[in-house]
C-alpha cells in the first residue's frame, strides 16, 4: 500500500458525507417548492422543438393512375358589361366560378386512394365508377394537404384493380381572380367615357392563364406535363358573349334569357398546363390565309374594325405553313385561334389552338406603331407557333428541361421570321440579343443548368423559376452550337426524327440526343450525349484563353467574380479563321492547357475563334493577338463578320468586367466605330458602354470619356443627319435600329448636332400643340 493511503481514506470519508447532507438538502428542498408553488397554477415550461427535421413532404404525383380524357363542365358567372339604368336595378359584378369534371383514368398499380391537383377551389360530390362493370365504388370527401403539393386525396372504400379503367366525378366552384392567373378577370374600355366615373363604357372579360401549375386552379386535376388527357369542354356564359377554346366550336345553343353554352370538339392528348378559354365580347375577328387550318385574329371589336389586328393575322398563316414544310410534319390540330387580350401575365401564351396575347404585342396601328413593332409582332408569333410541335405535340417529362420547350420555340423562331419578312433583315440580331441575355445571367454564380436534377425542381415557385434567360436564351443557344457543329441538315433531319417518334407524348434530352445520333450515323463514334451533357447539366459556360505565340490554349468557368473557383470544363467545338485562311474547325475536349497548331501565329497573323459566335463560350486572346485584331478593325472591319465584331467588342467589356483583361484595351475595341454603319458592333459598344457609363458618373473619367463617345458617334450620326433633320425613318429595318442608336448616343454624349436637333423638334412640337390648344377653344 503506497504511504498515502491512510490519508485518503479519511478525506474519502468526509467527501462521502457532504454528499450525503447536500443530496437530502435538494430533496427538502424540492419538496418545499412544490408545496409553496402548487396553488399558484404556473405557466408549463415550453416544449422544445425537435432538432431532428421532418422529411419533406412529396410533391409529385404517384404514377399509379393515369389519365386518359376530362369532360368538364365550366359556368364563369362574370357579367361582360354592367350598365346603370334609371329605375332599373343593376346587378352586382359576380367573381365567381362553377363547374364539375369528370376524369377519365388507367390505373397501373391496384390502390385505395386517388391523388391529383387542386388549388382554391372548393370540391365536392366525389363519385367513382369502374367502367368495367359501371358500378359505383364508395369514396371519402376529398381532402387537401396543407402543404406546397396541393393534393387532393380522396379514400376508396375498396382498391382499384390494376389494369382496370375508372371515372372520377368532382363538382367544384372558385373565384375568377383579378391577378392574372388560372381564371381570371380582365377589363378594357369599348367607346369613350361620357363623363369622368363613367361605368358603363367598361367592359368585362374572363381568360385563362394555367401555365405551369394553375390548371389546378380552374378544375380539379393531374396537374403534371407527363400526364397527357384529351379534354372535352362546355362552356355555359352570358348569352350576349362569345367562348372560344382549344378546339372548334361543336355547339352553342340558348339555355334560357339570360345564359347559354357552347361545347367544343376534343383536343388531342395534351398537358393540362395548355387547355385554355375565353369568355368575351369579341365576336369579329379577321381570317388568315390557309389551305387547311382555320385560323383567326380576335381583338377588342374596336380594333378589329380598325384593322390593327390585320397584320398578325397576314403573317400567321405563312409561319405556320413555314414550320410544317420545315418540320415535315401538320399542325396538329384544324383550327388556330388568336386573341389579343387586354392583360395577360406572359406577353402571349402557347395553348394549343387559342394562343393568347398581350395586344400590345399582336396588335399593329398603321401610322402609330413604330415600324419596328413588326419585328416585336412577328417574333413573338413563330415563337409561339413553334411552340405549337415543340411543347404541344412533344412535350417535356418534367419542369427541370423546360428549355426543351422554350429553347427550341425561340432557336426555330429565327428562321420563321427570316423566311415570312426577309426584309427585316434581323436573324443575326435576335441571336445576338438571345447570346447576351444567356451570357449575361449565365457569368453569375446564381445560375442554374439547362437541366438541374428533377428534384431539384419540384414546387411551384421553382418551377416558375425555370422561366428564365437560362431555359430560352442559353437553350437556344446550345441548339445553335449543336447545329452547327452537326450541320443543319443533319440537325433538321435529327429534329423531323424526334418530333415524328415522340409524336404526342413525353421527352427528356437523351431523347433528342438520340434522334440526332441516329441521323448523322458517321464513322467519328462521337456520342452526341456525351458531348451535349456538360452544356445542359453544368452551370455557367467557358471563356477560352488562346496564345497565338505557341498555341497554348485552355478554359475557364466565365464568372464576373473572377476570384470564384470551378472546376467545370466543357468539350468545346471551335471554328476559327486567321487573316490568311477561311474558317477550319478544331475541338477543345480537355480543360488545358494544350498546344494546338493551329493557333499559332507563324507569321504574325490574327487568329479569330467562334466564327459568327457559333459557340456558346467567350475568348480572350494574348495581347499581341488582340492588338492585331483591334488593328484589322480599323483597318478594314469588313474582313471579320460582323458578329464577330460586335462579339469582339462585348467580349473585351465584359472580360475586362471580370478583370481578365485590361480596361484599356476593352475601350480600344471601340476605336473602329468611327466608321462603322453595321448595326451589330454598335449595338454591342452601346450597350456595354452604357455600363461604363455608369460605373464613371460623377467621376473624374466622366467627361473625357462623354467627349471619346462623341467623337466616335458623330460620323453614325452625319450618316443618318439628313433623315433625322427631315422626321424620315429609312426604309431598312438594321438603319432603323442604327438611326435610334446614333440619335441615343449622340444626344446622350452631348453632341452639338444632336442636341440642337432634339431642342427644334421639342420647340416645334409645342408650337402645335399650343396651336391646337387655341383652336379648340375657340
Amino acid at each position: 500500500m503506497p504511504q498515502y493511503a491512510g490519508m485518503s481514506k479519511i478525506i474519502a470519508g468526509a467527501f462521502a458525507l457532504l454528499s450525503a447532507s447536500a443530496i437530502t438538502g435538494l430533496i427538502t428542498m424540492v419538496i418545499i417548492y412544490k408545496i409553496e408553488i402548487g396553488p399558484m397554477k404556473p405557466t408549463p415550461r415550453p416544449t422544445l422543438a425537435s432538432t431532428t427535421t421532418s422529411p419533406p413532404p412529396v410533391m409529385r404525383l404517384p404514377k399509379n393512375l393515369k389519365p386518359d380524357s376530362y369532360d368538364i363542365i365550366i359556368q364563369p358567372q362574370l357579367y361582360s358589361r354592367i350598365i346603370e339604368e334609371v329605375n332599373v336595378t343593376t346587378p352586382n359584378q359576380t367573381l365567381l366560378f362553377t363547374g364539375n369534371s369528370t376524369v377519365h383514368f388507367h390505373c397501373v398499380q391496384g390502390t385505395s386512394s386517388i391523388y391529383l391537383h387542386s388549388k382554391d377551389l372548393t370540391v365536392s360530390s366525389p363519385r367513382v365508377l369502374d367502367k368495367a362493370t359501371n358500378e359505383q365504388i364508395s369514396a371519402s370527401q376529398p381532402v387537401l394537404h396543407q402543404d406546397e403539393s396541393n393534393f387532393l386525396e380522396i379514400q376508396l372504400d375498396e382498391s382499384l384493380k390494376a389494369g382496370g379503367n375508372y371515372s372520377l366525378f368532382l363538382a367544384f366552384e372558385g373565384a375568377i381572380s383579378d391577378n392574372l392567373e388560372g381564371l381570371y378577370v380582365s377589363t378594357y374600355i369599348e367607346g369613350s367615357l361620357a363623363y369622368e366615373g363613367d361605368t358603363n363604357a367598361e367592359r368585362f372579360l374572363a381568360a385563362t392563364n394555367l401555365e405551369p401549375t394553375d390548371a389546378r386552379r380552374l378544375f380539379p386535376c393531374f396537374d403534371e406535363p407527363e400526364m397527357k388527357a384529351v379534354f372535352r369542354v362546355t362552356i355555359i356564359h352570358r348569352r350576349k358573349t362569345e367562348a372560344l377554346s382549344n378546339g372548334m366550336r361543336s355547339v352553342s345553343n340558348i339555355i334560357d334569357d339570360d345564359w347559354k353554352y357552347t361545347r367544343f370538339f376534343p383536343t388531342p392528348k395534351m398537358s393540362t398546363y395548355l387547355f385554355a378559354f375565353t369568355v368575351s365580347e369579341f365576336e369579329k375577328s379577321v381570317e388568315s390565309k390557309s389551305n387547311r387550318v382555320k385560323i383567326k385574329t380576335y381583338a377588342r371589336p374596336e380594333a378589329i374594325a380598325a384593322g390593327h389586328a390585320e397584320y398578325a393575322a397576314n403573317i400567321t398563316g405563312q409561319i405556320l405553313s413555314y414550320f410544317e414544310d420545315h418540320l415535315e410534319i401538320e399542325y396538329g390540330m384544324n383550327k388556330l385561334d388568336q386573341i389579343a387580350l387586354p392583360d395577360l401575365v406572359s406577353l402571349a401564351m402557347e395553348n394549343w389552338g387559342l394562343v393568347t396575347y398581350q395586344e400590345g404585342v399582336l396588335l399593329y396601328e398603321e401610322g402609330i406603331s413604330s415600324l419596328l413593332h413588326k419585328e416585336v409582332i412577328t417574333s413573338i408569333i413563330a415563337h409561339e407557333l413553334a411552340h405549337q410541335w415543340f411543347g404541344n405535340m412533344v412535350t417535356m417529362k418534367w419542369w427541370n428541361e423546360l428549355w426543351l420547350n422554350e429553347g427550341f420555340a425561340t432557336y426555330m423562331s429565327y428562321f420563321a421570321v427570316d423566311k415570312v419578312e426577309p426584309t427585316f433583315q434581323i436573324k443575326d440580331a435576335l441571336i445576338m440579343y438571345d447570346l447576351h441575355m444567356a451570357f449575361e445571367e449565365d457569368a453569375l454564380a446564381s445560375s442554374h443548368p439547362l437541366s438541374p436534377p428533377p428534384q431539384d425542381v419540384e414546387t411551384t415557385s421553382e418551377v416558375i423559376g425555370m422561366f428564365d434567360a437560362i431555359s430560352y436564351s442559353k437553350g437556344a443557344m446550345v441548339l445553335r452550337m449543336l447545329a452547327d457543329f452537326v450541320g443543319e441538315r443533319v440537325f433538321t433531319n435529327g429534329i423531323r426524327m424526334y418530333l415524328k417518334t415522340f409524336k404526342g407524348g413525353n421527352t427528356e434530352q437523351n431523347d433528342l440526343w438520340d434522334s440526332i445520333q441516329l441521323v448523322r450515323n458517321d464513322d467519328s463514334h462521337l456520342s452526341i450525349s456525351k458531348m451535349m451533357e456538360p452544356w445542359t447539366t453544368q452551370t455557367g459556360y467557358p471563356v477560352i484563353t488562346i496564345d497565338t505565340d505557341n498555341g497554348e490554349i485552355y478554359q475557364k468557368r466565365f464568372l464576373f467574380n473572377n476570384t470564384a473557383e470551378s472546376s467545370l470544363w466543357w468539350p468545346i467545338p471551335i471554328r476559327y479563321m486567321t487573316e490568311d485562311s477561311e474558317p477550319s474547325f478544331v475541338w477543345l475536349d480537355v480543360r488545358g492547357p494544350v498546344k494546338k497548331e493551329e493557333f499559332i501565329s507563324k507569321s504574325g497573323e490574327w487568329i479569330l475563334a467562334n466564327i459568327n459566335c457559333a459557340g456558346y463560350y467567350r475568348v480572350n486572346y494574348n495581347l499581341e493577338n488582340w492588338k492585331r485584331l483591334l488593328t484589322q478593325l480599323e483597318k478594314d472591319p469588313d474582313r471579320i463578320p460582323p458578329m464577330n465584331r460586335g462579339q469582339l467588342v462585348d467580349d473585351a467589356f465584359n472580360l475586362a468586367r471580370a478583370k481578365l483583361l485590361d480596361v484599356a484595351l476593352a475601350l480600344n475595341s471601340t476605336r473602329f466605330l468611327s466608321k462603322e454603319r453595321a448595326y451589330l458592333p454598335w449595338e454591342s459598344a452601346e450597350r456595354n458602354l452604357k455600363y461604363f457609363v455608369l460605373m464613371f458618373d460623377r467621376s473624374e473619367v466622366y467627361g473625357p470619356m462623354q467627349l471619346y463617345l462623341r467623337e466616335k458617334i458623330r460620323g453614325l450620326y452625319d450618316f443618318f443627319r439628313n433623315e433625322t433633320d427631315t422626321s424620315t425613318v429609312p426604309s431598312d429595318h438594321t438603319l432603323q435600329h442604327n438611326q435610334i442608336i446614333a440619335i441615343d448616343v449622340a444626344c446622350s454624349s452631348g453632341l452639338p448636332e444632336c442636341i440642337e436637333m432634339a431642342q427644334e423638334k421639342f420647340a416645334a412640337w409645342m408650337d402645335t400643340n399650343r396651336t391646337n390648344s387655341f383652336t379648340h377653344q375657340q
